[in-house]
């Protein structure tokens, strides 16, 4: 028997973009840049963490809510993985950047659409 599962583009991208951050802090500890791996660690993963926590919401407002949290959390993915590109000692894997900015503007788009439906 085949289930057929509704494609959630932010859910799927998301949870892709955690694996990608996974491996690429896995080599900043090899080269034990801990702290900043740490970091990139919490906010790249809690991005699809809240994402999929939005998909239970109490109400329309905790959606829009937990959209934001993640929009937040991209935000401050975005610094850490900047300042690794912007770091001599650091390794720096653009297609991260170029994959957070997909989310984000997918989270964006959300987020507006949903102010908009609560209006």
């Amino acid at each position: 028997m085949i289930t057929l599962v509704k494609s959630n583009p932010v859910m799927d991208k998301s949870f892709v973009f955690s694996l990608m951050i996974i491996d690429y802090t896995e080599k900043l500890e090899e080269l034990r840049k801990y702290n900043l791996a740490r970091q990139l660690f919490k906010s790249g993963t809690s991005i699809g963490a809240n994402i999929k926590e939005g998909q239970s919401p109490e109400s329309r407002a905790d959606f829009i809510h937990k959209m934001k949290i993640a929009y937040k959390e991209a935000e401050e993915t975005e610094y850490w993985l900047n300042l690794c590109k912007e770091a001599k000692s650091y390794p720096f894997e653009p297609i991260l950047l170029i994959k957070l900015i997909e989310i984000k503007k997918l989270l964006s788009s959300i987020i507006t659409s949903a102010k908009n439906r609560q209006k």
